[in-house]
């Protein structure tokens, strides 16, 4: 394959019209998306740099905003930058013009290969030598910090950023865990060391421990003792797995699933373990390569979950493929059903019926009394006792119960004054912790505006922590005091349940549910309404209809339940070509 740059003619520019996307053949193996926004025609690379999707079945708006029809991630056509998270790299845009009623493509054909379809973006400062003295310290180490670094340097940040992790290792993308947990470290990394200190020039420091923070003065407290300054404060800190006060829950063989190393117990010893799992920022540092390699779920184990969370039924799913002895799931007796108070309970069930039919006995009404040693090892776990008197055998159990914000190293400081009851941090549309003007909190502790209805949220969704990062890193390089319009994305979230399921929007408080669809088959889209409007949607084995509803969602032209009901098809609403200045600002 030649590697220079070549101009060939791709398509018929009558076969293409304005809205409208065509994925093209350039060269022997390059394909290229064109687009066509507001009459003039845009070409880049045809795959999304998040996990691979064809950008031709995602969703094209009239900005110029391209979505991927999985997860969310979007991308400016006319440049190739990212807009929108989880996606941390670029695509590539070529040059191209319409002669002689043909579109033609200049590129190199390497550059439209799917392996190459990224390009980072530009790094708009050079922060090695720049006499910037501003400094930004990141305390965490997760999906936020990561996005907020790539943000603040391609928006002219030139001073210097610290981040402080309890983590052993750079941030990874925590998704691919769910993927294969027998994958290497250093394929889950998002940014090497390396690169993180001498592209972007961040001093990343690892397994250590933010103990206090002066606001006053401006410091963080590393270890009790020493001290880091800051101008711009970034808390990113994540959740840690709640613990539920029970005897045994501290034996060998029973964990929590939320750093690397957890996911690697939890399967040691077998085959690689594929699950969909979101995780978000984790809070303690535990030696990632320290484990007991015989109480992983190995064939012919027994697994018992405590929750029926989506990360526990994740978990859960991917476990079928395991030949496991048998897998139970402990609910906590506030529903018969996993994800009914999201979902409805017409998925829930179809989606109960679907686990239980792959070998999941379920005991949702009965909670979790004790976890017993096994009589073998006192130190292992042998069984797990309900509150009916039940007793089950175990040789592996997963607490997965849900998380709490890790903000409290922060009780004490001043910034307890912004401290919510479930430990978040209240912050307002720029993501300012309320009361501190350079101190900002991002992801899992964020409690912040909801753009829908303005109602103070705090949203776990993996996409949602690395769109605040994004939002931030742009506040602090641009030296804007705010963002024009505020932080406005729209939550997006997706789960492995044996097939993707996938979410959009803030269900919360939905009086009235419209499934579209099979639900046997789990082929559906279901729409969440509430007061007369759709405020969510959901789907499985219906890529692209989530993505397409929450641009929809975000441009405020979501057809009411009565549409939908009639047969409203979302493909039918023209975003592509409508007027650019009805777009509300993001």
């Amino acid at each position: 394959m030649s590697s220079g740059v070549t101009t060939i003619p791709v398509l018929d520019a009558s076969e293409l019209q304005d809205g409208q996307m065509k994925q093209v053949d350039f060269g022997k193996d390059g394909k290229v998306l064109l687009s066509k926004v507001r009459g003039r025609v845009q070409a880049t690379s045809a795959f999304c740099t998040h996990y691979g999707a064809p950008l031709i079945k995602g969703t094209l708006e009239s900005s110029g905003r391209v979505v991927c029809p999985w997860h969310g991630a979007c991308f400016n056509v006319c440049t190739g930058d990212i807009e929108d998270a989880p996606a941390l790299d670029a695509i590539h845009s070529f040059p191209c013009e319409v002669r002689d009623g043909k579109i033609y493509v200049t590129a190199r054909e390497e550059s439209t290969l799917k392996s190459n379809m990224a390009r980072q973006p530009a790094v708009a400062s050079l922060v090695l030598d720049s006499p910037d003295q501003d400094a930004v310290v990141i305390v965490g180490g997760g999906a936020a910090t990561i996005h907020a670094i790539e943000s603040l340097r391609l928006h002219g940040f030139g001073g210097s950023i610290t981040v402080l992790t309890k983590e052993g290792y750079a941030p990874i993308d925590r998704t691919r865990l769910s993927k294969s947990l027998g994958m290497d470290l250093s394929k889950l990394q998002w940014r090497t060391p390396q690169e993180l200190k001498e592209r972007y020039n961040v001093d990343y420091r690892t397994n250590v421990e933010v103990t206090a923070v002066d606001t006053v003065n401006k410091t963080v407290t590393i270890g009790g003792t020493e001290q880091v300054n800051y101008t711009k404060l970034i808390l990113a800190t994540g959740a840690t797995p709640r613990k539920l006060g029970v005897e045994g829950e501290n034996l060998n063989g029973v964990y929590s699933l939320r750093q690397y190393q957890d996911a690697e117990k939890i399967s040691a010893g077998g085959s690689p373990l594929r699950f969909e799992l979101e995780m978000e920022a984790p809070t303690q540092s535990v030696n990632p390569w320290t484990w007991l390699p015989d109480l992983g779920l190995q064939k012919g184990k027994k697994l018992v979950v405590i929750g029926s969370s989506f990360i526990s039924m994740e978990l859960v799913a991917a476990a079928q493929k395991k030949e496991l002895a048998e897998m139970h799931v402990v609910g906590s007796g506030s529903s018969k059903l996993p994800f009914a108070a999201i979902l409805g309970d017409q998925i829930a069930q179809a989606l109960y019926n679907f686990h239980q039919k792959n070998g999941v006995q379920f005991h949702m009404s009965s909670g979790l009394q004790s976890i017993k040693a096994s009589a073998a090892d006192p130190s292992s776990v042998g069984s797990v006792v309900l509150k009916d008197g039940t007793e089950i055998p175990a040789d592996v159990v997963v607490l997965g119960v849900g998380v709490r914000p890790a903000t409290e190293f922060l009780k004490g400081s001043k910034l307890e004054s912004a401290m919510q009851r479930d430990g978040g941090l209240k912050v307002d549309g720029q993501l300012r912790v309320d009361g501190f003007e350079d101190v900002f909190a991002l992801g899992d502790i964020a409690v912040y505006p909801q753009a829908q209805d303005g109602v103070y949220k705090r949203i776990e969704h993996w996409n949602v922590a690395s769109n605040h990062g994004r939002a931030v890193g742009e506040t602090i390089g641009k030296r804007k005091d705010k963002l024009a319009a505020g932080f406005k994305k729209v939550p997006i979230f997706w789960s492995g349940q044996g097939m993707n399921l996938r979410y959009c929007g803030i269900g919360e408080g939905w009086d009235d549910v419209i499934i579209k669809g099979n639900l046997d088959e789990l082929k559906f889209a279901a729409y969440y309404c509430k007061e007369g409007k759709v405020i969510a949607a959901a789907s499985m084995n219906s890529d692209p209809i989530v993505t397409r509803a929450a641009e929809l969602l975000r441009l405020g032209i979501m057809p009411s339940p009565e549409e939908i009901r009639g047969g409203k098809d979302l493909y039918t609403i023209d975003i592509a070509s409508r007027p650019i200045e009805t777009a509300p600002g993001v």
